[in-house]
């Protein structure tokens, strides 16, 4: 199986609060004083998952090992950062056959391409919906993004930890990151030309 459709959802930040504690969509971060605030990604409740078209059909696989750093300012999430970096060769489809495909050069080359980032620097939010504009670079190229999603909200665990919540979501063309290989079979291109990312991350207040 061939690459073909980044829909990069790249900064997801799904709250799944410990043990059944209920999410609250409640007001930004309130942080006491003015300076920044550190949020980072509990990795059991997050994931980094992609869907991929193949001939008429779908494949959907998930990255395994990745980081992410919600930085935000001021008291208030609206004005942060997060900066996203996923190992390209944790990806996993459920197939080794095509997961060894996708390592290879005619896709992410995770050889001399180890990593893929977002960074992102500016969030515009009204009521729950979330913009989030940044960069995202696979195989050295950096193409700017907007990734498109809901703020969830904030909340506390079972151990008082505020955590926080978002998802978005955005689209690209693989072959803007160097990923150009394809075949048609019957006159159907084998794999497309986008690849569907998706980013969900709770992530907890460390400061």
């Amino acid at each position: 199986m061939q690459f073909a459709r980044i829909t990069v959802v790249t900064m997801g930040l799904s709250i799944i609060l410990a043990r059944g504690a209920e999410a609250q969509t409640a007001a930004p971060v309130s942080s006491g004083q003015a300076g920044q605030t550190k949020w980072v990604v509990d990795m059991v409740h997050s994931q980094v998952d992609f869907g991929v078209r193949h001939l008429v059909g779908r494949v959907r696989g998930t990255f395994t090992k990745w980081y992410a750093l919600l930085t935000t300012k001021d008291g208030d999430w609206k004005l942060g950062k997060v900066d996203v970096m996923i190992e390209t060769a944790s990806l996993n489809t459920g197939n080794n056959y095509r997961d060894t495909d996708l390592r290879s050069d005619r896709f992410f080359a995770v050889t001399q391409y180890p990593k893929m980032t977002f960074q992102g620097d500016g969030f515009m939010a009204t009521d729950s919906t979330l913009d989030v504009i940044g960069t995202l670079t696979i195989k050295g190229h950096t193409k700017p993004v907007v990734l498109s999603g809901k703020y969830r909200g904030i909340a506390r665990d079972q151990e008082g930890r505020e955590r926080i919540a978002f998802e978005a979501t955005a689209n690209v063309d693989r072959r803007d990151f160097g990923m150009n290989w394809n075949e048609s079979v019957a006159g159907t291109e084998l794999v497309g030309n986008d690849v569907e990312i998706t980013i969900g991350i709770e992530a907890v207040r460390v400061d």
